[in-house]
């Protein structure tokens, strides 16, 4: 397979990855571009290596400079701005986590902390039904934030030791 055709099938299955992660596929396909170039690329380098445009461009790279997945970049003696990605895979894990738990989980944990006040009869079927959810539902929710904290917080190391660990 010759480079740019392996290249091009990268960047679309990267694409594809993206709606997994909760993120648009041309979003995906710009973090996948820069990841793989050696150097900084223009927003209209990217354009062009994509066929998008520059609305597209602009917006999809401020997003994953808002997750944390890519940066701008100084390139002496020019006055476009340059983006570069983040090339450690662990690294962009743990951005995605990162964003993903701030977006996602945090908003659930604060409405099933506000729902465990619901109001009325604790001998009514309903209520001690609705409680019981939620009681269940925030436990799991928490156990879930407390996995990602300590995914985000760990080295590399930890992680794929307890990832062998897991596979044993």
């Amino acid at each position: 397979m010759k480079l740019a055709e392996a290249k091009a099938q990268f960047i679309q299955s990267w694409g594809s990855l993206g709606a997994q992660w909760g993120i648009n596929r041309t979003m995906a396909q710009i973090h996948a571009l820069l990841m793989i170039m050696p150097d900084p690329l223009s927003a209209d380098e990217i354009m062009t290596e994509l066929n998008i445009s520059r609305g597209n461009t602009n917006m999809n790279v401020r997003e994953l400079i808002n997750w944390g997945l890519v940066d701008r970049v100084l390139v002496p003696g020019e006055r476009k701005e340059y983006f570069t990605a983040e090339k450690d895979v662990y690294k962009v894990a743990k951005e995605i986590a990162r964003e993903r738990k701030r977006r996602e989980l945090d908003p659930v944990l604060k409405t099933l902390e506000q729902l465990q006040e619901v109001e009325g009869d604790p001998k009514d079927k309903h209520v001690k039904s609705f409680k019981e959810s939620i009681t269940e539902i925030n436990r799991f929710a928490h156990q879930a934030d407390k996995t990602l904290n300590a995914f985000v917080k760990a080295d590399e190391n930890w992680f794929y030791s307890t990832l062998m660990k897991l596979f044993k």
